[in-house]
């Protein structure tokens, strides 16, 4: 018989795996199988199904082509957001599949299938679904709706997949695979994919084609510079007086930081970064001047306002970075916008230039040869860059009391890891604070998901860094109010034996929104972890007797309780010695101090209110909006 006509009896489930096991990446001649293994929480939809496929395979991975790791989580959101943060970790060249059961099971992966779409990073969810036959309808755990019986609780995923499709029949199996696989390997399009599995398909066998299952390459291509794009960019790059350029993650995910330096040194254009952009260039680099826009730094604000032409590489330009466009003040500011996405590369009225961010760097950097900026602007970049590394210093070293502020314990992170070290956050006032100050020296050092800023995101983010840089030293900065989210990915970096290094700053409430509520005028309503029994909720009552550091060694991890920064950094080179996990726990100050704000972030404020402090704070906010304009070149 011919080859393309042979076939193979499979289950669906059996099917997805050997499929998934003969799918690879390549970039720069580099092949690497592409998903590594699979997160899965099981229930009645998929334990019979991919719950099984993945029992044989672990049994039995040889008629695959090779195994497919499986590794037991304990919460749905959780999985996913450890799957981003491999994928991200990866560079978006390797990623992880989601199973789960149906009903809650399913529509617990929502928000992670957000955070990976949101910050463009490729995860693959197989939600289970109710029965393709309706021979039994309704399931457990069904959601009825009366006007159709095709629509279940996995139709949630379509707003936030970038390919959502929902497998009836065996026969729809190949296209669905293909599709997701394009979509999780194209640089411009990636994030969740999902394939919903009713859970009787899944377990039904069919005569797949024997080449389904054949080793397949998918070749991450690197989009080049249209040469007229590039000639326009030229063009405004030599005629600009003060330019900068704004690295964001595409950047780090195209693997073009050493194209950047480059660039940078041989033009002296200045370079800030986003949340995603941080360590592009490494934060010695004479160029290299911060954070830009509402959590930024002096350095690069102070440039930034005055910026005649703004170079955004591998930047979605959100709120953050255009502090809701006020940041850019120079009343003729243009740009121009270097991105594998046509979407991005066209905001703020940017002149497009859609391309792979090295390749468009390296064309850039042969086109300007012996374009220089002015000396004038050279020396204003090396003032800020002293002014504000002065500053740095401060609050990583001010001797705050009693209690530390948490800029102290970034300081003595930010000194004693190693350059391939990774630091982890997500949520709350310390991604802003990060980003001001965290001095990067390398692509890896700094991961920060501040697209989605999804509290919870950091315990099972450890978990999913730490798979995909197994020699790294990885450290998540964690949060009261994210810990009390979703703690219990803890027990799965405990059952598979992953060295982790958690710092828990405990300060009893939520620093950001208590800040950023009081400024608004709120009062800080409701951002205090204290006993309520009839208090007003803005006011201070008695501090919880809530245990985070036993709650944590409950779960099986070394627990170090410190009070000090000097204490802190002992308790970390115990942890960095040893061989398996640990949280440092440290009170701070929920008060701060913070960094030196220089930007705005727009939060709308009550228009009218009986309270005094609203008042107030609406007339600040119509103060600060005045800048705010739409960039039109």
């Amino acid at each position: 018989m011919d080859d393309i006509n042979q076939t193979v009896r499979l289950t669906v489930g059996q099917a997805i795996i050997r499929f998934l096991v003969n799918q690879y990446a390549e970039r720069d001649g580099v092949e690497e199988r592409f998903i590594t293994g699979a997160f899965g929480i099981f229930g009645h939809g998929n334990v019979a199904g991919i719950g099984q496929a993945l029992l044989q395979n672990e049994v039995d991975p040889e008629p695959d082509g090779g195994a497919m790791p499986y590794y037991m989580p304990r919460n749905e959101q959780g999985m996913v957001n450890a799957a981003a943060a491999y994928a991200k970790a990866s560079n978006r060249m390797k990623a992880m599949m989601c199973t789960a059961s149906i009903g809650p099971g399913s529509l617990n992966m929502v928000t992670g299938a957000a955070l990976a779409t949101t910050n463009r990073v490729p995860v693959l969810l197989f939600p289970s679904d109710q029965f393709a036959t309706r021979h039994p309808d309704p399931v457990l755990q069904q959601l009825e709706d009366p006007t159709t019986l095709d629509i279940s609780v996995n139709d949630c995923f379509r707003p936030v997949a970038r390919f959502y499709d929902r497998i009836n029949r065996p026969e729809q199996l190949l296209p669905s695979l293909l599709n997701a696989m394009r979509v999780l390997t194209d640089p411009a399009d990636t994030g969740a994919a999902v394939i919903a599995l009713p859970q009787d398909v899944q377990a039904e066998a069919y005569d797949f084609p024997v080449k389904m299952f054949d080793r397949r390459v998918w070749h991450v291509r690197r989009p080049v510079p249209e040469p007229a794009a590039l000639a326009r960019a030229v063009a405004l790059i030599k005629a600009a007086r003060r330019p900068l350029v704004i690295a964001g993650g595409g950047v780090i995910y195209s693997e073009a930081a050493e194209q950047l330096r480059a660039f940078a040194a041989a033009t002296g254009i200045p370079v800030g970064d986003t949340q995603a952009g941080k360590g592009a260039i490494n934060f010695d680099h004479p160029s290299a001047v911060g954070g830009v826009g509402s959590t930024g730094g002096d350095s690069g604000n102070h440039l930034a306002d005055a910026a005649d032409l703004v170079i955004g590489v591998g930047t979605r330009y959100s709120d953050f970075t255009t502090a809701s466009h006020t940041q850019f003040k120079n009343p003729d500011v243009r740009f121009v916008n270097i991105n594998v996405l046509a979407f991005d590369a066209a905001k703020n009225s940017g002149e497009m230039v859609v391309a792979d961010a090295r390749e468009a760097l390296v064309a850039l950097t042969a086109a300007l040869e012996g374009h220089h900026v002015e000396e004038s602007y050279a020396a204003e970049i090396a003032a800020e860059k002293e002014a504000w590394a002065a500053t740095t210093q401060e609050c990583y070293h001010r001797d705050h009391g009693p209690l530390p502020a948490q800029t102290e314990v970034f300081g003595a992170l930010n000194e004693l890891m190693g350059d391939n070290d990774v630091v982890i956050n997500a949520a709350g006032s310390m991604p802003g604070d990060l980003q001001a100050l965290w001095q990067a020296r390398t692509p890896v050092q700094y991961h920060v998901e501040y697209a989605f800023s999804c509290m919870g995101y950091e315990i099972p983010a450890a978990m999913g860094v730490k798979m995909a840089l197994p020699d790294s030293e990885v450290v998540a900065i964690v949060g009261d109010g994210t810990y009390q989210m979703l703690p219990m990915e803890l027990a799965t970096i405990v059952q598979e034996g992953l060295k982790v290094i958690f710092v828990l700053l405990q300060n009893h409430g939520f620093a950001s929104i208590g800040a950023l509520s009081e400024s608004r005028g709120s009062q800080r309503f409701g951002t205090r972890y204290r006993a309520g029994g009839g208090r007003p909720h803005n006011q201070d009552g008695e501090i919880l007797p809530v245990d985070i550091a036993a709650n944590a060694e409950s779960w099986g991890l070394k627990v170090l309780r410190v009070h000090s920064i000097a204490e802190f950094r002992d308790a970390y080179c115990e942890a960095v010695a040893g061989d398996r996990a640990v949280m440092i726990h440290i009170e701070t100050d929920l008060y701060g101090p913070n960094p030196p704000s220089s930007s705005w972030w727009d939060v709308a404020v009550s228009q009218v209110s009986r309270l005094e402090s609203t008042q107030r704070a609406y007339q600040d906010y119509l103060r600060d909006k005045q800048p705010q304009r739409a960039y039109l070149n």
